[in-house]
């Protein structure tokens, strides 16, 4: 299906968007959409004959559990509610733990990347088999950017997203975006990955915006997109021609006009770079054949090594043997930044009540307490540590902070965490 050019759906911009000519279809974020309505933006776009692609980011298909059959029936539903012809999601892990390693479960809160290995390869592979199958339309999958590499890997980025195309029927969302970024923090060549990947199978492309420091560089989507993204577009333009190409922004929105500007910059583009019109698909249904199960042991293996990683990078565990220590320092502080800023996204209130200091309390918080539950629950887990811990020097602040823990705690029986709160409440009201 041709797509043409797009813009992802957010609802900061949500009028902006509407606003831009020339934009034939947008991608939203399938967590941040109710199951059984969609906002008006949304309503009014489809109206006006804008596709509307829901893009998941919580399936974690890369990881070593098999998918959440309540986590694909969720995205399933949204993909019916929006009479879309696809959904998109990740080739990354987002958690580790459990009953696979007989260890607490951990959440990233982020995309990780995931060993290019024959092991891995059939993990995946048997994921996105139950995934397609649990989905009333066509599944792609886009390449993520990393920071870190796993030692010892068996293929390249190409090889095994061929692989994954071959084995499954799978489509590719293929982000130029993430192909730099890997390119300047683990020296892979994007032209060579583009070579050795099937690009009859790409569905569409993500464009999106970075910055680089310290030599490495940060997949803002909060920034401009920048004059070497736009080179990997134009290599990627000159093998085929993309059925889509979408311009993502996830933070620091720009007005209506620079996001056109941009639009039309990705338009320069394609058309500066030429190359094929069209390329035929080998990939024509959902599937190439069943993959056969992963062998004896795979999910194991996948299980434990991700699980080392990710222990390593939010609760402090030794690195994993093989592993670039300094890279794993700038990612461990990079998902702690975003905890930090996710959690005062869905719980405004709490850097308004802790002022300055939320940020550095925040931060101390997460060096030892991993994300177990989602964001809603690292916010409670996190005013509980203070409230525990002594709570706020400030008594009107203290009040604001503990009514705000109660208000949405809801009923549970009374833990330590939750007798220290009433009283800490009753003293309180005593003074």
């Amino acid at each position: 299906m041709k797509l043409g050019i797009g813009i992802g759906w957010r609802p900061e911009i949500a009028a902006e968007v509407e606003a831009l000519t020339g934009v034939d279809w947008v991608e939203v974020v399938a967590e941040n959409l109710c199951a059984d309505h969609l906002p008006d933006s949304l309503v009014r776009l489809r109206e006006q004959g804008v596709t509307v692609v829901p893009h998941g980011v919580s399936l974690g298909l890369g990881g070593a559990d098999r998918p959440d059959a309540e986590r694909l029936a969720g995205l399933a539903a949204r993909a019916e509610l929006l009479g879309t012809p696809l959904v998109t999601e990740h080739i990354a892990f987002v958690r580790a733990g459990g009953p696979l390693t007989a260890s607490p479960r951990l959440e990233a809160g982020h995309l990780l990347p995931v060993p290019r290995t024959w092991d891995a390869l059939e993990v995946l592979c048997e994921n996105v088999a139950i995934a397609q199958d649990a989905l009333p339309v066509p599944l792609a999958l886009e390449n993520i950017a990393a920071m870190v590499s796993w030692p010892d890997e068996e293929l390249t980025e190409g090889q095994f997203l061929a692989e994954l195309v071959e084995r499954t029927g799978v489509r590719l969302l293929i982000d130029v975006a993430n192909l730099h970024t890997n390119h300047v923090n683990l020296g892979q060549d994007p032209a060579k990955a583009l070579d050795e990947l099937p690009v009859e199978a790409i569905a569409y492309v993500h464009v999106a915006g970075g910055v680089e420091k310290n030599g490495v560089w940060h997949d803002t989507h909060a920034h401009p997109v920048t004059a070497p993204v736009l080179d990997v577009l134009a290599e990627l333009r000159s093998r085929v021609d993309p059925p889509g190409v979408l311009l993502e922004r996830d933070d620091a929105f720009p007005p209506g006009a620079e996001l056109a500007a941009e639009l039309e910059t990705i338009r320069g583009t394609l058309r500066a770079a030429g190359g094929p019109s069209g390329t035929e698909r080998r990939n024509t249904g959902p599937h190439r054949g069943t993959p056969a199960p992963a062998r004896p042991g795979a999910r194991d293996r996948t299980a434990v090594a991700q699980t080392a990683l990710l222990s390593a990078l939010v609760a402090g565990t030794p690195a994993p043997e093989g592993f670039d220590h300094r890279r794993l320092h700038v990612q461990s502080r990079a998902l702690a930044a975003k905890r930090a800023d996710v959690v005062a996204k869905v719980a405004p209130e709490l850097p308004e009540i802790l002022g300055d200091g939320y940020r550095a309390a925040f931060l101390d918080y997460a060096r030892t307490r991993p994300m177990s539950d989602g964001y809603r629950r690292d916010a409670l887990d996190f005013v509980e540590r203070i409230l525990v811990h002594g709570g706020l020097p400030d008594p009107v602040a203290q009040r604001r902070l503990t009514h705000w823990w109660e208000d949405r705690s809801g009923p549970r029986p009374p833990s330590r965490t939750t007798r220290i709160v009433r009283a800490a409440r009753a003293a309180l009201a005593g003074k």
